[in-house]
């Protein structure tokens, strides 16, 4: 399909996806990069990439519309891209000014989400844009300055080689497949898209939606969609979040907790990822950042401390569990 239908398709979507979006969807405007805002405030940035064939098109702005809607609820910049042509810029150069724009460092998360197809040529994964598309090697490249915690959601087929190029420290990353070489149209992006609001998705019941509990939930569903059409699956999604950018499927989980190991012991993903949320529950929300940062960074212990009892003297595992159940203890009561 050539470009200019490609646009013209993304142009009747636009209008339709402001319109079910009560103004709270950021359409592609005027070619500016994004200014500068607070780093303490959470960004959600979805680029939508060309849908191809117009049976696609549906899905994409389905996806787009409800991250813009649950951006809205949580309070968070949300910003379009690809949405509808830009004069004078490419989507591709209008993302690196995005997040060139974008704080470094803050409290805030960045949530990035690729919305379309991907490619890969056996050595370079990409996702296809209107105009040139974005690699995962240039990505890689401009996130490099961020200190901040960054959420990677890339729903693209091929979309697996992205997480080897971004995975690193304070990010998670989420991806379709587990390869490069699972080349067919993804369908896990609709799913994880509408498992965000959906109570359903709460696996701790605490009240909110980790970014964990959406993956799991909109694993799981992939699934369904493929045994009840009776298809061969071609897409398995994977979650990274100890930046070793191996990834870890969901059926190594049993609730929000990976239970299978690798055969070299090699360290599972999972509890930061279950610190993301887009959302926050009303408890959430009354702990201040700081604490709120502690609070998290005792749970990352206790999850390995846990994965280490095997190894230690069962008092000093205890000692240590207490230490930090206790210092847990104190951040709610004090809360509460």
């Amino acid at each position: 399909m050539k470009i200019q239908n490609q646009a013209s398709l993304w142009r009747g979507a636009s209008a339709a996806v402001v319109m079910l979006s009560a103004g709270f969807f950021r359409v592609a405007g005027a070619g500016e990069p994004a200014p500068t805002t607070d780093g303490n405030k959470p960004t959600v940035i979805v680029v939508a990439g060309a849908p191809g064939e117009s049976e696609y098109l549906p899905d994409f702005v389905a996806q787009s519309e409800s991250w813009a809607v649950v951006s809205a609820e949580a309070g968070a910049r949300h910003m379009g891209i690809g949405r509808a042509p830009v004069t004078g810029i490419s989507d591709h150069d209008r993302l690196q000014q995005a997040l060139a724009a974008e704080p470094k460092e803050g409290t805030g998360e960045l949530w990035l989400v690729l919305v379309g197809h991907g490619t890969f040529d056996g050595k370079e994964a990409k996702l296809n844009l209107i105009g040139p598309d974005v690699s995962a090697t240039e990505l890689a490249e401009w996130l490099k300055p961020f200190q901040r915690q960054i959420a990677i959601i890339d729903t693209t087929s091929s979309s697996a080689p992205f997480m080897t190029k971004l995975a690193a420290p304070n990010r998670v990353i989420v991806t379709s497949t587990r390869s490069g070489y699972e080349q067919n149209y993804a369908r896990f992006g609709k799913f994880l898209a509408e498992a965000l609001p959906d109570p359903k998705s709460d696996l701790d019941k605490d009240g909110q939606i980790s970014l964990l509990e959406a993956f799991l939930s909109a694993s799981h569903r992939t699934t369904e969609f493929y045994t009840a059409e009776n298809r061969l699956a071609t897409e398995h999604a994977l979650i990274d979040d100890n930046g070793d950018g191996l990834g870890t499927p969901s059926d190594w989980f049993r609730g929000v907790r990976a239970t299978k190991k690798t055969s070299d012991k090699a360290p599972l993903d999972g509890p930061r990822a279950h610190q993301f949320h887009l959302v926050r529950s009303r408890a959430e929300l009354q702990l201040p950042p700081d604490v709120r940062a502690r609070r998290d960074a005792l749970e990352l212990e206790l999850s390995k401390l846990r994965d280490a009892k095997a190894t230690m003297a069962e008092e000093a595992y205890y000692r240590e569990l207490e230490k930090r159940l206790l210092e847990l203890a104190a951040i709610y009561a004090a809360a509460s």
